[in-house]
């Protein structure tokens, strides 16, 4: 079941929702908003894709019950694997099994999905066995409408955090940016998890045209404490643009874990919603594109940005 306590913190930014009467089931209250409705997931993959799957069913299901016209899934919501061999040996391409039963959902629920991070085999899998990470978008008919293949690989070496991994040894980086896509809660630029920390993405999703950024993860637990939050925040204060950043969260097998606290941040920086950092549910968001206009009209940061060339000077001085 989803935590209250993640849907309440969300409601309690919604005046309007709160002036409703208390008895009214949570659905109908929904109902009443006439701004787009976002759910923002956070779950525990392990490597049983067929477990997994039912989870996000359940939380895509009941986000679509209470008005959510777009729902997040995280990074590697498909599975996480306990080792190289056993990760790319679960993949699949994106006419498998796992890619329909999801665009079969979309389409049976009339509902967007962003569906974070898919263990994709790569072009030439039959003589490298190499993969993409990949951020799939299906649209409420059940067609996959963009797919961005994550361009920043996780190549850490913590050892006083006890963090460890290297995603370029089985992951290929992905080729380009792709443009935001069109859906009913607005043009939403595509990242994944370790691509929060580059800027330079963010912005040019930005300058494309993006209201929302989403950056789906599966921060560790070090990285999650000392950094997650404070790096959505800064990319929505940024950009000017609403940031929903689905998670995984818990202990997926006995070599990983992840930080959780999937989040929702407005254009101003404020969280929106927190799932908090120890169990599966989502947080449900309105998106309001007025405040995207006004919060850019009222600091107009891009008009007052200098030609690309100006921020590069130093390395011609």
């Amino acid at each position: 079941m989803i935590s209250l306590r993640c849907l309440l913190r969300a409601y309690g930014k919604c005046t309007a929702l709160l002036s409703l009467p208390s008895q009214q089931p949570l659905n109908r209250i929904m109902s009443t908003s006439c701004r787009p409705m976002v759910a923002v997931c956070q779950v525990t993959a392990t490597p049983d894709k067929k477990t997994n799957f039912s989870a996000c069913k359940q939380l895509v299901e009941e986000a679509k019950e209470r008005g959510a016209s777009m729902v997040f899934l995280p990074e590697a919501f498909d599975y996480i694997g306990s080792s190289r061999e056993e990760t790319l040996s679960l993949s699949e391409s994106l006419a498998g099994d796992t890619m329909s039963r999801y665009t079969q959902l979309a389409r049976k629920l009339e509902v967007w999905l962003s569906l974070g991070g898919f263990h994709e085999r790569g072009p030439n899998w039959e003589s490298d066995r190499r993969i993409y990470n990949s951020h799939v978008i299906i649209n409420d008919k059940g067609d996959i409408v963009s797919v961005y293949r994550k361009s920043h690989l996780f190549d850490v070496e913590l050892p006083e955090k006890g963090v460890s991994l290297k995603e370029s040894a089985f992951t290929i980086p992905g080729p380009t940016l792709v443009s935001p896509v069109k859906t009913p809660i607005g043009k939403v630029g595509l990242g994944i998890c370790y691509d929060l920390r580059f800027p330079e993405l963010s912005q040019a999703l930005q300058r494309d045209g993006a209201h929302i950024l989403t950056y789906p993860s599966a921060f560790t637990v070090a990285t999650g404490a000392a950094h997650w939050e404070v790096l959505l925040r800064a990319r929505a204060i940024e950009t000017q643009c609403y940031v929903l950043a689905a998670a995984q969260v818990g202990r997926h097998h006995e070599k990983r874990a992840s930080y959780g606290h999937a989040l929702a941040v407005d254009p101003w920086g404020e969280v929106l919603g927190d799932c908090g950092g120890e169990k599966p549910g989502l947080v449900l968001v309105e998106i309001d594109l007025e405040k995207i206009s006004s919060t850019r009209r009222n600091m107009p940061v891009q008009e007052h940005r200098r030609d690309t060339g100006f921020y590069y000077s130093l390395d011609s001085t």
